[in-house]
């Protein structure tokens, strides 16, 4: 069984849950909602599928999806979607009231290589999410753009821009 929420952009940008439903597998059945699911489904390419359900029609294309986070972001007929699912296994864990995330939480940063520090984009008290830019390190002739690995605030700056650094020293803190 699977828990899917879906939800589409509002005029304002912001997305709202639409809809929330169950599927199920019975025997040789799919069950959505409440209706079996005798559709069908053709897939074009790698992102792009076509389905056929109750006498209409969808083009629905895989934008963006995010598997560990079990997050999807979809255009069903150039409409914008963002799709969540939750499988028996974590509604298990959420109904004991703990989370099964795979969102990486981080302690601290260390300098991957020996350099100079250019300049820092972050400072403490700011949250950070993974990908976002922390530092400019210089090593080489190169700079080098260093991105959050994982979620997390800002606890301390451990260093400050034109400063030298060894391999494995600590950059920065996080709470």
């Amino acid at each position: 069984m699977l828990k899917v929420k879906v939800g589409g952009k509002t005029n304002d940008d912001r997305v709202s849950d639409r809809v929330s439903f169950e599927i199920k597998q019975k025997a040789d059945q799919l069950i959505i909602g409440d209706n079996i699911f005798d559709g069908d489904v053709v897939r074009i390419t790698e992102n792009l599928y076509h389905v056929i359900w109750k006498n209409r029609s969808f083009n629905v294309e895989v934008v963006e999806s995010n598997v560990a986070e079990k997050t999807f972001k979809l255009l069903i007929n150039g409409q914008p979607y963002e799709t969540s699912v939750k499988d028996q296994f974590d509604l298990l864990l959420e109904g004991l009231g703990m989370q099964a995330t795979a969102v990486k939480k981080i302690n601290n940063l260390r300098a991957p290589m020996p350099g100079l520090i250019q300049s820092i984009a972050v400072e403490p008290g700011q949250e950070v999410r993974k990908g976002e830019t922390l530092l400019v390190l210089v090593a080489m002739k190169m700079e080098n753009i260093i991105k959050s690995s994982g979620d997390g605030v800002v606890k301390t700056l451990k260093i400050i821009p034109g400063e030298i650094v060894e391999k494995n020293q600590v950059l920065i803190e996080f709470q």
